[in-house]
C-alpha cells in the first residue's frame, strides 16, 4: 500500500508541528523520519495513523482519502518505544489480542500466532509474561502483535529506542529482514542516523516541522541539500571564509571548490568529514593545513584523531583506518598536515528554512 501525504499542516496551542509536509512513502518500502526532539516526526506519524488528526492537509492510502478515518478503519499496525504490552497478559494473548477483538475464529487466531511467534524467533515462550523477557524479546512481541492483524501499514514509533546498543543492532538486522519477507510498507521514526540508514530504502530527514531532504541513504549522506543536513549526518568540520573562482579562501588557507567558478567573491562555510580529510607527515601542495596532535583514539574499526590547527585556532577531527594510523604513527605533539579530499560549501541563503 502506497501512501501520500498531503500538505499536513499541524498545531498544537501556539506551537506548529508540522507546516505544510507533503511526502510520498512507495508501496512496499521502508521509510524513515530521521529529525532531532522537536522536529514533527512522531507528529506526521501518529496523523498517518489516526492517533492524531491534521488541523489541515489528507492522508491517502492507495489514494483512499483516509484523513477522517478512525486508527481501526485505517488496518495500521503501530509499535510504540516502550512496547505497551498487556503485563498480565502471556505473550501468546498479547499478540492475540488485536484478532480477539475482531471475533477471529480461535482457529485462526492459534495458528496466526503461532505463526508470528515463529517469524518473530519467540517459539516455546508463548506462556511467558513480558516481565520474564528481555527489552529485545519484548519489542518482538510488540512487532508481532502490530503484524497479527494483517496491517495494511507498519507504524514504528522509535522502535529500538529504550534497547541498548548491542540489542538495537540486532534487531535491526531483524528488521530488515522482516520486511524483505513480508514487504509490508513500513515507515518508523528515529533519531539514530546509524539505525536510519542501515535499515531504511528512503530517509526523510525532518527539522522544525519541515522536510529538510528526502531520498535514498546514500544519496542523503552525499549530497546533502542544506547545511543542517550536513551537520545532523555525523560529525563535520566546519570552516568559514570567502568563496571564488573555484577556491574557498580562510585566513591564508585554500580549498578547491570547482562547483562554484564566479569571480565575485562570498561569504560560504565548508563543511568536511572526518573521513574525507587525509593526514601526511609532509604538506600535499597549498591545499594543505599544518596542524598539531593533541589526541588519538585508535579504538575500533576507525582511529580518531583530535588536531589543533594553529592558522584557526580551533580543532579538527579526522577519521584514519587502522592501516592509515599505524603507517603514520601518530602521537600527540606531532605536527602533520591536513588536505581535506571532499568538501561541501553553503552559501548564507541556504540556511534559510
Amino acid at each position: 500500500m502506497s501512501i501520500r501525504i498531503r500538505n499536513i499542516t499541524k498545531q498544537f496551542g501556539d506551537f506548529t508541528a508540522l507546516k505544510n509536509v507533503s511526502l510520498d512513502v512507495p508501496s512496499g518500502s521502508l521509510l524513515a523520519l530521521l529529525g532531532p526532539s522537536g522536529s514533527g516526526k512522531t507528529t506526521l506519524l501518529r496523523i498517518i495513523a489516526g492517533l492524531e488528526q491534521a488541523d489541515a492537509g489528507s492522508i491517502l492510502v492507495e489514494d483512499e482519502d483516509v484523513s477522517q478515518q478512525s486508527a481501526r478503519d485505517r488496518e495500521v499496525g503501530f509499535v510504540f518505544q516502550h512496547y505497551a504490552l498487556f503485563k498480565q497478559m502471556s505473550v501468546f494473548e498479547n499478540v492475540a489480542f488485536g484478532m480477539r477483538v475482531r471475533h477471529v475464529a480461535a482457529a485462526e487466531v492459534r495458528t496466526r500466532v503461532n505463526e508470528l511467534l515463529h517469524l518473530v524467533r519467540l517459539e516455546g515462550l508463548g506462556n511467558r509474561y513480558p516481565s520474564e523477557l528481555s527489552g529485545g524479546q519484548r519489542q518482538r512481541v510488540a512487532l508481532a502483535r502490530a503484524l497479527a492483524v494483517k496491517p495494511r501499514l507498519l507504524l514504528l514509533d522509535e522502535p529500538f529506542g529504550a534497547l541498548d546498543a548491542k540489542v538495537r543492532q540486532e534487531l535491526r538486522t531483524w528488521l530488515r529482514n522482516l520486511h524483505e519477507e513480508m514487504q509490508v510498507t513500513t515507515v518508523f521514526v528515529t533519531h539514530d542516523q546509524e539505525e536510519a540508514f542501515e535499515v531504511a530504502d528512503q530517509v526523510v530527514v525532518m527539522r522544525q516541522g519541515n522536510i529538510e531532504q528526502s531520498g535514498t541513504p546514500q544519496d542523503v549522506f552525499d549530497h546533502p541539500a542544506t547545511p543542517f543536513v550536513m551537520d545532523f549526518l555525523g560529525h563535520v568540520n566546519v570552516f568559514h571564509g570567502r568563496l571564488e573562482s573555484g577556491q574557498m579562501h580562510m585566513s591564508g588557507f585554500a580549498m578547491e571548490y570547482p562547483e562554484y567558478q564566479q569571480t565575485q567573491s562570498r561569504d560560504a562555510t565548508a563543511y568536511v568529514r572526518p573521513h574525507e580529510v587525509e593526514l601526511n607527515r609532509t604538506p600535499q601542495g597549498e591545499t594543505s593545513l599544518p596542524v598539531r596532535v593533541v589526541h588519538v583514539n585508535p579504538a575500533g574499526p576507525v582511529t580518531r584523531v583530535r588536531l589543533l590547527s594553529d592558522v584557526f585556532g580551533a580543532a579538527l577531527n579526522v577519521d584514519l583506518s587502522p592501516g592509515r594510523y599505524h603507517e603514520l604513527a601518530l602521537r600527540p605533539g606531532d605536527q602533520v598536515f591536513a588536505t581535506p579530499k571532499r568538501v561541501r560549501v553553503f552559501l548564507p541563503e541556504d540556511y534559510a528554512i
